[in-house]
């Protein structure tokens, strides 16, 4: 039975999960089966979505009807249930290991981080529009990012806030270009889940026009996104509709 993802296009969780889908060469109709959740709707806190997943946010599968949930850990899933497909996990217990080590410090550090710029920027004017009943209502339904829309509010988040969320990406950025010293990628001299899960942030920050937090002071992680973005996945992962970048535009057109 095909895997169901649910999955919002402009989603960076979800992104990290096409990519894996596209670089195992999972083919969208026999493999997998995509399942859009409209999060302006709200789909993501309907009680169908949330029995699936109780965290209440994009991605997860269900497979056999049983849900997976985490981003990071579908990837995973993804390279344990196709082993015979192109690997994007090393071979070597040391090397995927240290993968996994990537792992726990982008879901902690550049993923958590990147969301500041991110509602501050792009998701700001649907907060201000609200009155405070309207706020705190949608805030308490969120289960799992409850505490960080209350710490933004309605008017966005702090200078400090902001401030640190930047700090956390160039912290980022500077330990991806000593890894990249002399590697074309991140662990093992391969492509791998780590490569996968950090391609997103560099989208996001590359539709707000955030670029140069990266370019002209990192030359290795530079090269890394644009080989990043050469490769057949990350066509089929970001299609049409599928970036903000594609929404700013329309909205100005």
């Amino acid at each position: 039975m095909p895997l169901e993802l649910f999955h919002a296009h402009n989603s960076t969780c979800s992104q990290k999960v096409r990519l894996c889908l596209a670089e195992k060469g999972a083919d969208e109709g026999s493999d997998w089966v995509s399942r859009p959740v409209d999060l302006a709707a709200r789909e993501n806190l309907t009680p169908g979505f949330l029995a699936i997943n109780p965290n209440g946010v994009v991605p997860a599968f269900l497979h056999d009807g049983r849900p997976i949930y985490e981003s990071t850990v579908m990837c995973e899933y993804l390279e344990e249930i196709w082993p015979e497909t192109p690997s994007v996990s090393p071979a070597d217990p040391i090397d995927r290991a240290q993968m996994r080590g990537w792992l726990r410090y982008i879901d902690e550090v550049p993923s958590m981080a990147v969301r500041v710029p991110s509602f501050h920027h792009l998701f700001r004017p649907a907060f201000r529009a609200m009155n405070d009943a309207q706020f705190d209502a949608f805030v308490n339904a969120n289960p799992l990012r409850k505490y960080f829309f209350k710490r933004m509010g309605r008017d966005g988040f702090s200078d400090a806030d902001y401030a640190a969320a930047i700090d956390q990406l160039d912290q980022s950025f500077a330990r991806m270009e000593a890894a990249l010293d002399g590697h074309d990628w991140l662990v093992a001299d391969m492509f791998t889940i780590a490569d996968i899960c950090s391609i997103p942030t560099f989208v996001r920050l590359d539709d707000l026009g955030l670029e140069d937090l990266w370019q002209g002071k990192y030359p290795r992680v530079t090269a890394w996104y644009a080989r990043a973005q050469a490769r057949p996945s990350f066509a089929a992962a970001y299609y049409d509709g599928s970036r903000v970048a594609h929404l700013m535009e329309k909205a100005t057109a």
